[in-house]
C-alpha cells in the first residue's frame, strides 16, 4: 500500500488564529465575543489568514467564520458542563450550521431535557449512551489487533462512534469483512452501521508547526507543534515518521535532532528533540511565512472547524466528523484519533491541526487528496504531551530553560499539567473539576478560566 511519503521537501503554509475559551454557561445562542482586558481573552481576535483560508474551504463570509470560532468555543465548554451533569446518561454532543449556532447534546433519559435546554442546547433522547458506544468500539480494537485479524481489519479499516446517530461506524472496502470483525468482537451488531467506502486510510509520510523535516536523508514529514521537556527544546510529530534514534535535518536541510521516543501502530505519536541550534517557538507557519500563535490545547467539539498546516498543501480546513476514532492502516491499528475532512497529501504527516489558536493534533494517514478532497485523521495532542510528559509551547507557556516540566494530572493545580475532562484540582483551598481536555496553562488558573473549570 502506497504511503504519504515525499523524497524531496516542498513549500508549507499555515495559519491559524483565535482561542478557544470562551466564558461558558451563557444560555442561548452563542455570540462572537472580543478580548477582556482585565483578563484572560475570552476570543483573540482571529487573523486576516485565517478568516481567508475558512472562507476558501467552508464557504464562510468573515463574519460567519468569526462568529463560528466564538460559537464553537462557548459549545465545548457547555457540553463538558452537561457531560458532568448527565453522567452515565451523557450520549455526545454536536454543533451544527454554518456558524456552528446549534448545540445539541444527547442523552438517553428523558428527564435530562429540562437540563439541557437549560443550557441553551437542543436535547435529542437515544438508546445508548455514549460509554456504551465507547465500549463496542475498544472491543473491535482489540479483535482488529490480533494477528488472525489484521487482513480482515484492513478490508474494513475505520471505526468510529458517530453521535449524530448514535452508532459505532464500521467502513469497510468489503461489507463482510466489518461483519467478521463485530463478529470477533463479540458485541451486539445492534450497535453498529457497516458503511462500504473505497478508502484504504495510510499514514501521511513523507521548528513551527508545519515546516518540514527529513528523516536520515529518506523521507520527509512535518513538524506539529514545538515542545518543551525541561530545557530541552524540540517538536511533537507522528509515530510513523521516525523510530528511536532517528536522525532528522530540518526544512533547510541543516542538522536537527532525534527521535527520543514513538509509539505506531497503537497510537501514532512521537516527539524529536533538537540541538542548541534550533529554538521551539509558540507558532504554526501560516500564509506568506506568517507566524500564527499557538495559545494552548483545549479540545474542540465535534462539528467544530479546524484547519492543517502541512510541507506539502499547506494551510488547509475542514470540520471534525468523530473523536476517538479507530483506524487500521496496512502497519497494524490505532486508536484515539479524531476522523476530518480536512485534505492531505504525502509529506503532510505529522503536520500541526489547530482550531483557533488551539493546538489538537498532529497528522496522521487519510485517504483522497487536495485536490478531490478526501479524509484525514490526527493523533490528538493532548494524550501524546501526557504520555511523554511534554510542555506544549506557547505564547503564554515558559520561555526556553523554563523547567516547564508537566505534573501528575489531579492534586494542586499546575501549570504545564494536562489535564482531562473530569479531572479534579484543587487551587486556592478550591476544588475544580474540569470540563474541557487541555495543558495547562500559566494564567489559566481555575477560576480565570470557566469555560475550563467548574467549582465542585
Amino acid at each position: 500500500m502506497p504511503r504519504f511519503h515525499r523524497p524531496a521537501a516542498s513549500a508549507c503554509a499555515a495559519l491559524v488564529a483565535i482561542a478557544a475559551l470562551a466564558a461558558a454557561g451563557l444560555p442561548g445562542t452563542a455570540s462572537a465575543r472580543t478580548p477582556d482586558a482585565a483578563g484572560p481573552p475570552t476570543v483573540a481576535d482571529p487573523s486576516p489568514a485565517l478568516l481567508t483560508a475558512m472562507g476558501r474551504d467552508l464557504g464562510l463570509t468573515r463574519a460567519q467564520a468569526r462568529d463560528r470560532l466564538a460559537n464553537e468555543a462557548e459549545a465545548g465548554a457547555t457540553a463538558g458542563r452537561l457531560r458532568l451533569a448527565l453522567g452515565d446518561a451523557y450520549a455526545g454532543a454536536w454543533v451544527r450550521g454554518a456558524e456552528s449556532a446549534r448545540l445539541t447534546v444527547a442523552t438517553t433519559d428523558p428527564a435530562d431535557i429540562p437540563a439541557i435546554e437549560a443550557h441553551g442546547a437542543r436535547a435529542t433522547v437515544v438508546a445508548h449512551t455514549l460509554a456504551a458506544l465507547e465500549a463496542a468500539s475498544t472491543a473491535v480494537d482489540r479483535a482488529a489487533s490480533r494477528t488472525a485479524a489484521r487482513t480482515t481489519a484492513v478490508d474494513a479499516p475505520v471505526r468510529y462512534v458517530d453521535v449524530r446517530t448514535n452508532t459505532l461506524v464500521v467502513q469497510a472496502v468489503r461489507p463482510a469483512a466489518a461483519h467478521d470483525l463485530v463478529a470477533a468482537a463479540g458485541i451486539d451488531p445492534g450497535l453498529v452501521r457497516v458503511e462500504t467506502s473505497t478508502d484504504r486510510p495510510r499514514p501521511l509520510y513523507d521548528i513551527r508547526g508545519g515546516d518540514a523535516y527529513y528523516m536520515n536523508g529518506s523521507g520527509r514529514c512535518s513538524v506539529g507543534f514545538a515542545i518543551t521537556k525541561g530545557t530541552q527544546q524540540g517538536f511533537a510529530t507522528a509515530g510513523h515518521c521516525g523510530r528511536p534514534g532517528t536522525t532528522t535535518s530540518g526544512y533547510n536541510q541543516v542538522a536537527q535532532g532525534s527521535f527520543q521516543a514513538s509509539t505506531f501502530p497503537g497510537r501514532d505519536t512521537a516527539w524529536v528533540a533538537t540541538n542548541t541550534n534550533w529554538t521551539s517557538t509558540p507558532y504554526v507557519k501560516g500564509q506568506g511565512a506568517a507566524n500564527v500563535q499557538v495559545a494552548g490545547s483545549t479540545q474542540s467539539p465535534v462539528g467544530a472547524s479546524v484547519c492543517r498546516s502541512g510541507s506539502t498543501t499547506g494551510w488547509h480546513c475542514g470540520v471534525i466528523q468523530q473523536h476517538n476514532t479507530s483506524v487500521t492502516y496496512p502497519e497494524g491499528t490505532i486508536s484515539g484519533v479524531t476522523r476530518t475532512t480536512v485534505c492531505a497529501e504525502p509529506g503532510d504527516s505529522g503536520g500541526s491541526y489547530i482550531s483557533g489558536s488551539q493546538a489538537q493534533g498532529v497528522t496522521s494517514g487519510g485517504s483522497g487528496n487536495c485536490s478531490s478532497g478526501g479524509t484525514t485523521f490526527y493523533q490528538p495532542i493532548n494524550p501524546l504531551l501526557q504520555a511523554y510528559a511534554l510542555t506544549l509551547k506557547t505564547t503564554t507557556g515558559p520561555g526556553p530553560g523554563d523547567p516547564g516540566e508537566p505534573g501528575e494530572p489531579g492534586g494542586t493545580w499546575a501549570a504545564g499539567t494536562v489535564y482531562a475532562a473530569g479531572a479534579q484540582v484543587t487551587y486556592g483551598g478550591v476544588t475544580y473539576r474540569c470540563l474541557q481536555a487541555h495543558q495547562a496553562q500559566p494564567g489559566w488558573q481555575p477560576p480565570n478560566v470557566p469555560a475550563l473549570w467548574q467549582q465542585v
